[in-house]
């Protein structure tokens, strides 16, 4: 990697699970798709055939880092076109793999400075263990799980979920520095210092990278973005429900895995590739 960084999300970003591809119909001509996940033997997450080549593209010039709130067990699922990335993001910032192995020394810092600031890990976890218990009518979470040990989070039915249950559990957590994120069925709980645009920036200046660019679609997304100098976010996901679009960020066209394409698209542009 050299003069610029490419921090991407995935999900939602990059790739997209069949329920969040939002295909065109165009005339009934299905859109080709290139699978890049499995998950007990089923496909799981694809992205076009044009944004696979241009992420192969990227891949090959050695720019694209993905940054993803999944775990490392998560993202090792999942496999991008070209060679594999030298650095990648996972558990919202909080895991560095370098050419697939995490980096102990960085994790250890990210522990430390967890330790220091905000509600500790363990109180939170049982915070949402205990809400998402119904007390009537019909269950709205599937199950709760833990992260690394370093967020949690509720797979949950939306349909079922009780009113004002998500604006208590953002009150509760914003009072602890916590906040909560809603991605598809999976409402996130993560310490407001698991940052990760502050991981993409020190792996940006570690590599001597002048020039960092981002693309995300979610409010744990939303810092990354920020800090990049120039930036690309979908035309759908949590930061277009609330109509985010500072100068420098562009917005995409289309949504779901047509989003994906264009993203991929500016990223190769924007890279100079």
């Amino acid at each position: 990697m050299s003069g610029v960084v490419v921090a991407s999300d995935l999900d939602r970003t990059l790739i997209y699970s069949p329920s969040a591809l939002e295909l065109p119909e165009e005339g009934g001509r299905v859109k080709r798709l290139s699978c890049v996940e499995i998950f007990k033997g089923t496909p799981h997450s694809f992205m076009t055939e044009r944004s696979a080549a241009n992420i192969a593209t990227l891949n090959k010039a050695g720019v694209l880092m993905p940054v993803t709130t999944r775990t490392v067990e998560q993202f090792l699922r999942i496999e991008l076109p070209g060679p594999a990335s030298k650095f990648a993001l996972c558990a919202n910032g909080g895991r560095l793999l370098r050419d697939g192995v995490e980096d102990l020394d960085f994790s250890a810092a990210v522990t430390a400075r967890l330790a220091e600031s905000g509600a500790p890990h363990g109180e939170m976890l049982s915070k949402l263990r205990r809400v998402s218990v119904p007390t009537c009518g019909d269950k709205f979470v599937e199950n709760v799980r833990d992260a690394s040990g370093l967020f949690c989070y509720a797979v949950v039915e939306r349909k079922h979920l009780p009113a004002g249950w998500v604006q208590e559990l953002t009150e509760f957590a914003q009072e602890r520095a916590w906040t909560v994120s809603v991605q598809g069925r999976k409402v996130y709980l993560v310490p407001t210092a698991l940052s990760k645009a502050a991981a993409a920036r020190e792996v940006a200046d570690m590599l001597g990278a002048p020039r960092l660019l981002a693309a995300g679609d979610s409010l744990l997304d939303l810092p990354l973005l920020e800090e990049a100098d120039a930036a690309i976010r979908p035309a759908h996901g949590e930061l277009d429900s609330v109509k985010w679009s500072p100068p420098h960020v562009v917005v995409t066209a289309t949504a779901g895995v047509m989003a994906g394409e264009e993203m991929s698209a500016w990223m190769v542009r924007q890279a100079g590739l």
